[in-house]
């Protein structure tokens, strides 16, 4: 039986209400390895908060096994693929949970290490379809 991750979509929601936290994860996530800031050189960072916040609550909904969010996964998939238009290396897909869970840490006012542990290992799910397909 797949696991729904509603407690990590309830802590994204908290994450949300406060003002900032997309702004800050990509602070930390730019600072965490030096090939990534040349990876948003070209960014327009208003389409991508927005595409950011919707990859998070649709890779929560993947993790948990939902189909409905399949195609728009393989989309993003696709598109950091080898072959996309915004190839990641799966080494940095580490640098990318990391500066999710600290932003997390920093902005979920009800975090916990039993919370942050599942959303790590939801995430990782994620990830790893994501290195599988590069």
């Amino acid at each position: 039986m797949n696991d729904n991750y509603d407690d990590l979509q309830v802590s994204f929601g908290r994450c949300l209400r406060q003002r900032g936290f997309i702004e800050r994860f990509y602070e930390i996530l730019l600072a965490s390895h030096p090939a990534i800031p040349p990876m948003f050189a070209r960014t327009d960072f208003r389409g991508q908060r927005l595409a950011l916040r919707r990859g998070i609550s649709m890779a929560i909904s993947w993790a948990s096994g939902s189909t409905m969010v399949q195609r728009p996964m393989q989309q993003m998939i696709d598109v950091h693929s080898r072959a996309g238009r915004a190839p990641v290396e799966p080494a940095l897909y580490v640098c990318w949970i990391e500066s999710l869970l600290q932003a997390i840490a920093e902005f979920d006012t009800a975090i916990t290490p039993a919370l942050a542990a599942r959303w790590r290992a939801a995430m990782q799910k994620v990830v790893d379809a994501f290195a599988r397909n590069y």
